[in-house]
């Protein structure tokens, strides 16, 4: 149920970003970066500073790429988010993070590669049109 309602999230939030204008070149590696901290979060909650330590870590590299996919090339965020889905799956045998909740792999899984699906499809129609990137 979480998978289904990730994608179903995902779809509604880049709808509703394309509908309001939101997904222009910024938005898309802001979620990048917002995505990577709930890890963060999770392990500020368990208590453990060494978890919060470690998933900073991890955090810092995907936000590096948000911000070079950002300065250079938006295929860097789309690879990002779709990395960020798998890493999701992995997770769990990658660091110990007892503040993750039971259903958060899946649905964050989901969420990540549906993401990186609208954006590959946003870039792909941005460069098949004339008018340029917006």
């Amino acid at each position: 149920m979480a998978f289904v309602i990730g994608i179903v999230l995902s779809a509604g939030v880049a709808l509703f970003a394309r509908w309001v204008g939101f997904d222009r070149r910024t938005f898309y590696p802001t979620v990048m970066i917002v995505i990577a901290l709930y890890y963060v979060l999770f392990g500020a909650m368990s208590g453990s500073i060494e978890t919060v330590v470690l998933e900073s870590v991890l955090m810092t590299g995907f936000s590096i790429a948000a911000v070079v996919g950002f300065k250079r090339a938006e295929w860097i965020v789309a690879v990002a988010l779709a990395a960020h889905g798998v890493m999701d799956v992995f997770h769990g045998q990658l660091i110990e993070n007892p503040g993750v909740p039971v259903w958060w792999p899946a649905f964050c899984s989901a969420y990540d590669v549906g993401a990186a699906a609208w954006l590959g499809l946003l870039i792909r129609s941005r460069s098949g049109s004339s008018a340029g990137p917006r």
